[in-house]
């Protein structure tokens, strides 16, 4: 699989690193923040990830990093919209 198919699904830029690392709105900076945060978490939070698991750690990753800006409440009620309603097991 190459990264060239992904033109069809999504707006795919692509940066030349030795000629600039931002073109206007197109720069790497979100997702070099992203892996940094992942890999701070990886390291200092969760200590010992077994990789059958790593793809639930990325995912809660992904959750929080895209909620970023939402207050707490945002936050909860958008994770409570994922659980489809459901009761949460305590």
């Amino acid at each position: 699989m190459s990264y060239d198919d992904l033109d069809r699904d999504y707006d795919r830029r692509v940066i030349d690193h030795a000629e600039s690392y931002a073109q206007g709105h197109v720069h790497t900076n979100c997702l070099e923040n992203f892996w940094s945060l992942v890999k701070r978490a990886l390291k200092g939070t969760y200590v010992n990830v077994e990789p059958f698991h790593l793809f639930r750690y990325l995912d809660e990753q992904a959750f929080r990093f895209n909620e970023r800006k939402s207050t707490d409440s945002e936050r909860f009620f958008s994770r409570r919209s994922l659980d489809g309603g459901k009761a949460l097991d305590v």
